[in-house]
């Protein structure tokens, strides 16, 4: 595991053995230089809120809840949103906001995010794609410079929440994002689970990512959770919770449970057509329950943004 880039071991442990940031972390240096820094903080210099959304598994709704909370978020029409997409070998974003075959186009100013609402942008290496069958295969050193262009040249203009979007796990691009942003700041990370063993097993592991990057965790959001038939109203367990599910996690590790998303077939239906399944299905419980836990998420940036501006 990696063991953290503040620790006196960082670049020096076994796990280090072929990180392609494992130089920087022995030389003290991991993250941005002072140059970069500065670069990275001008350009987002007016991103008020950033939430990563993470989880050590595959395949427990990650993208989609990322989809759902930008969505979710831009429905104030008051607020800018924009969507980062950073699973660099899977990038699902655009087909979920439905974008794909979207183009990035390029100004004075930089990249321009493809925007699905005029207060909503979003930004992927779909867009960079000749057709959405194309194999992305790339070591970490160009995965990371693609993250820092995302960052350095996009023009994000005045954005009320970025939302970042990752692959799984706890690797390069998991490093790079919490290396790069820490230039300026993070809000936290909301964790996804299943409520499966096989998923919370990973999860614990991106929870320790977490604290070894001391990157601020806002809550974990147990998706799939239940599934009520919709003809007779039963509730069946597709993902038995053998071992207490995150809510038994949450208690042992000590970290907030944002709530609980039930299965809905009509999410993945809206996915596919690339449509908000909170404004095609306004009254399913998981739209409920997500607007529960998107209104937690904002509580939660706006109360750490006034403890950030009570500091200063």
């Amino acid at each position: 595991e990696c063991p953290g880039t503040g620790s006196a071991q960082a670049g020096r442990a076994a796990a280090c053995q072929g990180c392609p940031n494992q130089g920087l972390c022995a030389a003290g240096t991991a993250g941005p230089d002072p140059a970069e820094a500065a670069e990275l903080r001008a350009r987002l210099r007016a991103v008020r809120h950033t939430v990563l959304v993470l989880s050590g598994k595959g395949g427990v709704g990650k993208s989609t809840f990322s989809a759902l909370l930008a969505h979710g978020l831009a429905a104030d029409e008051t607020k800018q949103v924009a969507l980062l997409d950073i699973d660099i070998c899977g990038p699902s974003i655009p087909k979920m906001m439905g974008l794909e075959g979207e183009q990035v186009h390029q100004s004075g100013s930089g990249w321009s995010p493809v925007y699905v609402e005029e207060n909503l942008g979003v930004m992927s290496v779909g867009f960079l794609l000749s057709s959405p069958d194309d194999a992305v295969i790339w070591r970490g050193p160009k995965k990371n410079g693609l993250i820092k262009q995302f960052l350095r040249d996009v023009d994000w203009g005045e954005v009320d929440y970025l939302i970042v979007d990752t692959p799984p796990g706890t690797s390069d691009e998991h490093l790079s994002i919490v290396q790069y942003l820490s230039a300026i700041h993070i809000d936290g990370a909301v964790i996804v689970t299943t409520p499966q063993e096989v998923s919370l097993q990973d999860v614990r592991k991106e929870i320790n990512f977490c604290r070894k990057v001391k990157l601020p965790i806002i809550g974990v959001v147990e998706n799939m959770s239940g599934f009520v038939c919709p003809k007779c109203k039963n509730e069946s367990q597709i993902f038995p919770p053998t071992t207490g599910g995150a809510e038994k996690m949450c208690q042992n590790l000590n970290v907030s449970l944002l709530g609980k998303v039930p299965l809905d077939p009509q999410i993945g239906k809206s996915c596919d057509r690339g449509q908000s399944f909170l404004a095609e299905a306004p009254e399913s419980p998981a739209t409920l329950s997500y607007r529960n836990i998107i209104q937690r998420i904002q509580e939660y940036c706006e109360q750490h943004h006034f403890q950030e501006e009570k500091i200063m």
